[in-house]
């Protein structure tokens, strides 16, 4: 396998751990805490989990392990989307095990959860695992989304798991798979097997998320990868001065991304689908905000500008959100009638006498075009796959018509051109930023060591991310405690709650803030490519998210006002904090941050910095890593191993064993 330059260097990253982790496993002892409760429905939910409810919180600290030296077999799945950093969690997992005993063995299961009930896997050795670290994908073994849940399913993993000799499997995936691993763990105590099931916390989308998993791995490098290339397009925007840019992104239940993109960014507009349920706003009135700012920008000459969609809008819009639920229910009763229509027509003539009033309107008012995408490729439940309906692209055919009223009325005089884009998969396999490299392997050797312990039932948990990486604190989160019910396919099921964008929350508010003066005063912000190496305001920064939830960024001075929010936006009961200014924290929200000026490069942690020096290399532990020297290549025992050399690269992958 050729290598690009890029990766032969990552190879070469050694991701930093909690300081707790970095003592030899003797030394590690879990400390636990009081018994926990489910966020809601603890009656419901204690019946469901009799064996695995109501388990305590677990650190890591100093003390004796008498698990230290157990020999251990264990299997982990890939489920779900990728996200950037899944295979430093293998890595993690895979060196805890060797480091707690050689003769330890770790198995992948291929193709996701499906491998376990099928027992397809592969074992993970040194040369196989050492190709793959620091990378972004999960092609390590692969991933899926079969779910865990029948009583067939759960007899066949549990078959598997016996037959293997598993003392754990380790489920790495977001809130629906966790959902899976809280069940298995149930079922596997329940019939009196041994085998422990861990969950690591893994979603681009962000909304597997409380206060004990400030963020789900993934989401740093994804939202950096996206907004990299809004910030090039802003550039093109306002270098060419006659475009909009209608830019959906990635996330279909929350908004995180969106918001991060913006607070990264700055756009014209961004969109947040929790603001615009809360406030019922109708797609008229969106298009309506949407053109009162491209009005206002024309007036100033300034026909161009960058709006952010996020994935999932239309499911908020309150008359969508109710005819897709009928589109839904109708399909599940009535599909094998509407399968015998043939063509566009026929079918929304069908719909038009078999939806309410309400709803049949809200479908006849969209283009042909997008009406047609609620019809087709229908998941297996028969519901509408949001993700498939073209947002952007609606939301643009909705501003030309209009802003061609507006024309005609004399309330418009400017030039509208515009182009979409989707941004979705771009981001999910990128190369782990250095954040996620070592966040993810804290979070799989905090797996492996929550299995030494001998827990199930728990979800890997690495705090204190803001700090520097010897600083984060390490432990692990009853699965129960983040769960409730919630109306799945016609009945009540339970589930780990998804975390959506408060809009009390301080991102929301940083955002809301300076929103009106991004709509009207071209005030972009280009991040560009996410850094490997250099110093830590470059390249070891995590998100403007995280770091507002964490009190961290600093606010900026008072906005101007602009363009009006959208309705109800600005509350007056909630107003929102100011947003983060990189450069000076007194710097006025109106005015775009100055580039960096070589002679000022010495920044301080608020300030733009300067390109990496040759001779400030060798950082500190806590910063990347250089390339380890030939002669430190026999890394201790009780050490992180260390990257693979280059001539492994080509290591060949494993059979797959059945």
């Amino acid at each position: 396998m050729k290598l690009s330059a890029l990766q032969t260097a990552r190879y070469q990253y050694a991701p930093k751990l909690p300081a707790v982790l970095t003592a030899k496993l003797e030394q590690i002892a879990i400390e636990a805490g009081k018994p926990t409760q489910s966020m809601a429905n603890q009656a419901e939910l204690k019946e469901l989990f009799k064996h695995t409810y109501g388990k305590p919180m677990v650190n890591f600290k100093k003390g004796k392990n008498p698990n230290a030296g157990k020999k251990l077999r264990v299997g982990v799945i890939l489920s779900g989307g990728q996200a950037p950093g899944g295979h430093n969690v293998i890595a993690g997992i895979y060196d805890g095990l060797k480091k707690g005993n050689p003769e330890s063995k770790l198995f992948g299961f291929l193709g996701g959860p499906s491998g376990l009930i099928e027992g397809s896997y592969v074992e993970i050795k040194d040369k196989f695992m050492d190709e793959y670290r620091n990378t972004g994908g999960f092609d390590i073994i692969g991933s899926g989304r079969t779910k865990i849940e029948t009583a067939d399913q759960i007899a066949a993993s549990m078959a598997t798991a016996k037959k293997m000799k598993l003392d754990a499997v380790i489920v790495i995936g977001g809130d629906d798979s966790n959902t899976n691993a809280a069940l298995l763990a149930e079922h596997f105590v329940a019939s009196g097997m041994s085998t422990q099931v861990i969950g690591v916390p893994k979603t681009i989308d962000g909304d597997l998320k409380n206060d004990m998993i400030e963020t789900s791995f993934g989401f740093d490098t994804a939202c950096k990868t996206y907004s990299e290339v809004i910030g090039n397009i802003e550039r093109d925007a306002n270098s060419a001065k006659k475009y909009w840019h209608f830019v959906k992104l990635m996330g279909r239940s929350a908004s995180h991304i969106a918001l991060e993109c913006a607070l990264q960014t700055q756009p014209n507009v961004c969109l947040i689908s929790e603001e615009v349920e809360a406030n019922k706003m109708t797609l008229r009135q969106i298009t309506d905000y949407l053109c009162g700012i491209i009005a206002k920008r024309a007036e100033n000459n300034e026909n161009f500008g960058v709006i952010l969609i996020p994935e999932g809008l239309v499911e908020f819009v309150p008359e969508m959100k109710i005819l897709i639920a009928e589109l839904n229910d109708l399909m599940s009763v009535k599909a094998d009638e509407f399968n015998k229509l043939a063509g566009f027509d026929a079918q929304a003539a069908w719909l038009a006498k078999n939806l309410s009033k309400a709803s049949a309107d809200a479908f006849a008012s969209l283009p042909a075009a997008i009406a047609a995408q609620f019809l087709m490729d229908r998941d297996p439940h028969g519901n509408v796959q949001v993700s498939r309906i073209e947002t952007e692209k609606l939301l643009i055919s909705l501003v030309e018509e209009k802003l061609k009223a507006m024309k005609k009325a004399g309330t418009y005089k400017g030039k509208f051109s515009s182009y979409n884009h989707f941004f979705g998969y771009e981001g999910r396999c990128a190369f782990p930023s250095n954040f996620d490299a070592d966040y993810c392997y804290a979070l799989g050797f905090t797996a492996f060591v929550l299995t030494n312990a001998g827990l199930t039932g728990y979800l890997s948990s690495v705090r204190n991310l803001t700090a520097p990486a010897k600083e984060w604190i390490a432990g692990g989160v009853p699965l129960t405690m983040m769960m409730n019910m919630e109306q799945r396919h016609g009945s009540q099921k339970p589930v780990i709650r998804k975390a959506l964008v408060e809009l009390d929350g301080k991102p929301f508010k940083a955002f809301a803030k300076n929103r009106d003066v991004w709509a009207i005063k071209t005030s972009f912000v280009f991040p560009g490519a996410i850094q490997y190496y250099g110093p830590d305001e470059v390249c070891n920064q995590p998100t403007q998210t995280l770091l507002l939830e964490r009190g961290i960024a600093k606010p900026a001075a008072k906005a101007k006002s602009g363009a009006k929010a959208p309705a109800k936006a600005a509350a007056k009961a909630d107003k929102p904090a100011k947003a983060p200014v990189a450069k000076k924290a007194a710097a006025k929200a109106d005015k775009p941050a100055k580039a960096p000026v070589a002679k000022k490069a010495a920044a301080k942690a608020d300030k733009p910095a300067k390109a990496p020096i040759a001779k400030k290399a060798a950082v500190k532990a806590d910063k990347p890593a250089k390339a380890p020297a030939a002669k430190k290549a026999a890394a201790k025992a009780d050490k992180p191993a260390k990257a693979p050399a280059a001539k492994k690269a080509t290591a060949k992958k494993p059979a797959a064993k059945k």
